[in-house]
């Protein structure tokens, strides 16, 4: 294993811990709990899908007319990552990205998604992601999730991009969803089978070979620049403890009372 590589997972393993073992996944005891972790999730699955394709779109060429870009390996690498998120095959034998399949699940048991398709569409018409934020009434967790991952999206760095892609969503979405996929025959319903089809695509797709490919993405964008090695330690470090924050939103709003159960929403001011 890369040297870099090895500090790097030795740093996090504390914070992989905590995401890990978090609370959360103890306290999804029925459909309606799964609803409110879907709700929040669905916003770190969509980011997920902006952040593939920013590093699809600096790693690659993407505008006409074509050039060569980067160093083939990497080309390779980041390309076969997005067929397989952008057009993965559903239960069903259809193609469809790993976002559209998430709705999907949302749909079939009874998960609101109008939250997000009212970011969807307002960020389309406005190009403004305060104002979709507003709009769809994200909870703040969650906006706060999206909002490090477009900071790092706007960085215009792509080995920072890489770390995060690989160390705080690729390489890290096996372990977070396992313990509820052992449960989730004997805690819920037929009615969340789309959900449970999702979560063994990301443990057998991330957990092999993708996990792989981001990691050989991040080991070829950082190199030998020890500079570049801290500050993707960094955001990683930092990445993780976002998903940490939006696992408690997820809990707290779990746990709360019938009667004060509304949203902890953020509105523009």
């Amino acid at each position: 294993m890369n040297e870099s590589i090895a500090h790097i997972k030795k740093a996090i393993e504390p914070y992989r811990q905590q995401i890990m073992q978090h609370k959360v996944y103890a306290a999804i005891r029925n459909t309606d709990d799964l609803k409110v972790f879907m709700q929040y999730h669905v916003f770190a699955v969509w980011d997920f899908m902006s952040l593939l394709k920013t590093l699809q779109n600096n790693l690659t060429c993407t505008v006409i007319p074509w050039f060569p870009k980067g160093a083939a390996d990497t080309r390779y690498l980041i390309n076969e990552i997005v067929v397989g998120e952008e057009s993965d095959m559903d239960s069903f034998g259809h193609r469809k990205s790993h976002f559209e399949l998430y709705l999907d699940a949302m749909q079939q048991c009874g998960a609101d998604t109008k939250p997000m398709e009212t970011f969807i569409r307002v960020l389309k018409n406005t190009g403004n992601m305060v104002t979709a934020f507003a709009a769809a009434e994200v909870p703040s967790a969650a906006r706060e999730f999206v909002d490090f991952t477009f900071e790092i999206i706007n960085s215009q760095k792509d080995y920072l991009q890489s770390a995060i892609f690989t160390f705080g969503r690729e390489d890290l979405i096996p372990g977070m969803f396992v313990s509820m996929v052992n449960d989730i025959h004997k805690n819920f319903p037929q009615s969340i089978s789309i959900f449970k089809y999702y979560l063994e695509r990301h443990i057998e797709v991330d957990g092999n070979h993708h996990s792989q490919l981001a990691l050989q993405m991040t080991t070829n964008l950082c190199g030998t620049d020890e500079q570049r090695w801290k500050e993707a330690e960094q955001a990683i470090i930092t990445s993780l403890q976002k998903r940490i924050s939006l696992w408690d939103g997820v809990y707290k709003q779990i746990i709360a009372p019938t009667t004060t159960a509304s949203l902890n929403v953020v509105k523009a001011e």
